[in-house]
């Protein structure tokens, strides 16, 4: 019998990582530590994994679990897009430093694969063509996507000079259960938040900004795909190359919660100068490589995440 591929998940406790890492667990050949911040992980794991509350920036920690991987995938990351406009100084000091830290320390380990999950909605920053495959400009307009993007130029470093075989996935915004909205996650998110608080959500111009939303279970089965296909020093999009604005994806909120009572209701303000206009991602370079395809409609996923949300203690 062959040894197990022993998978190291770093941040694997969040919104992704905790449906990745049940889909790395039902993979037999997989045996699956997680590690995070928090004394346990903020969603349930399976009872497989192991859970393991360090520090990424802690050297000496990493360096003994990093010897006992395979490969690394990491998803780590302190703070999100909203979060970076209000403190730009904490979203870089309290991501980079870790990151790269890790970066070196893994560089120095004998991997088979380090997947780096960067941010497709956010390191192109405004496109001049859609939908936007890896060969666009990278020129992020936040702190996040600057941020995401030094981490990968580090990770590129790394993987040139001491040879780490790295994978980069971009996906694009990712919903479903475990997206609270109370936290900024995302737009989904946030909407059904107020939806079932029954409050308005705020919509930044006519119909707001055009995004890929992917539902967060076939994005974990696309960073599985990029863990396991991708060829080392390549980074991979991964989206459903669908977009919609805000006012579209509401329509649809809207269409699901009637059945229970409730109703979408909207406030409109200024559009915001800052805020990329569209963003949609071609998957096409992964599909190739893996036959990797998003499964999930946006009807569909927002049914499931709805009957999550509306069970949340709002």
């Amino acid at each position: 019998m062959n040894a197990p591929i022993r998978t190291l998940v770093v941040g694997g406790g969040g919104f992704i990582g905790s449906h990745m890492v049940r889909f790395l667990v039902a993979d037999s050949r997989r045996q699956v530590r997680v590690i995070g911040r928090r004394d346990r992980p903020a969603y349930g794991l399976p009872s497989e994994v192991e859970y393991i509350r360090a520090d990424a920036a802690d050297v000496v920690e990493m360096e003994s679990l990093l010897k006992d991987a395979d490969e690394v995938i990491d998803l780590a990351y302190g703070s999100v897009p909203k979060t970076s406009y209000d403190d730009p100084v904490h979203d870089l000091l309290s991501n980079l430093p870790a990151t790269v830290s890790l970066l070196k320390k893994a560089s120095e380990c004998s991997l088979r694969r380090f997947l780096l999950v960067s941010s497709g909605g956010t390191v192109y920053g405004n496109a001049s063509r859609l939908p936007i495959d890896e060969f666009h400009a990278t020129n992020p307009v936040s702190p996040y996507g600057i941020t995401k993007l030094a981490a990968e130029k580090y990770a590129f470093l790394f993987q040139r000079l001491s040879s780490l075989p790295l994978v980069v996935a971009r996906p694009s915004n990712p919903y479903g259960p475990f997206q609270y909205g109370r936290l900024s996650q995302g737009f989904i998110g946030a909407a059904l938040h107020a939806t079932a608080g029954r409050q308005k959500v705020t919509v930044f111009g006519e119909r707001g900004t055009v995004r890929d939303y992917i539902y967060v279970e076939d994005l974990a089965r696309g960073l599985i795909a990029a863990l396991e296909h991708g060829q080392i020093g390549e980074a991979y999009n991964i989206g459903t190359g669908i977009g919609y604005d805000n006012r579209a994806v509401l329509d649809e909120i809207d269409l699901v919660v009637r059945e229970d009572g409730y109703s979408v209701e909207c406030e409109h303000r200024a559009y915001r100068a800052f805020d990329v206009a569209e963003n949609v991602l071609s998957s096409a370079r992964l599909t190739y490589l893996s036959g990797w395809r998003p499964q999930i409609d946006l009807h569909t996923g927002l049914k499931a995440t709805w009957q999550w949300a509306k069970e949340q203690d709002f």
